[in-house]
């Protein structure tokens, strides 16, 4: 038997409480996959470690704005019409905001959850 490796595009989310600093964690990682079809987020708030670099930070505005990511990954909102690979590059666009996308990376894969979830354990926990 054999496992056919397909590509997938990834970027990690990054928080960046106080631009002006500059200062990021990595709350989560967006996966793309033409081929599986395949679009996701899996996030993580570490809300210490975003303390440590902002003590007032907005953790719950953060958090609704990581939610957004999700469903916007899932078609929900603005990106109801837009395909997978629309909505990827829509969200991976580079931005001034508290949330934004690292650049894109590439890999192969049999399986993009699963990918998703060791990118997530290996790059935000």
């Amino acid at each position: 038997m054999t496992i056919r490796l397909t590509p997938y595009e990834y970027a990690i989310i990054q928080a960046v409480p106080r631009i002006e600093r500059g200062e990021l964690i990595n709350v989560g990682v967006l996966l793309y996959s033409q081929r599986h079809d395949f679009l996701s987020a899996g996030t993580h708030l570490d809300e210490a470690r975003l303390r440590a670099l902002d003590p007032a930070a907005d953790i719950q505005g953060i958090r609704v704005a990581l939610e957004a990511w999700e469903t916007t990954c899932t078609g929900g909102g603005a990106s109801e019409q837009m395909r997978l690979g629309e909505r990827f590059r829509w969200l991976v666009a580079p931005r001034s905001t508290i949330l934004r996308a690292g650049p894109v990376h590439m890999g192969l894969t049999a399986d993009p959850a699963a990918e998703l979830r060791r990118l997530v354990e290996l790059l935000v926990h």
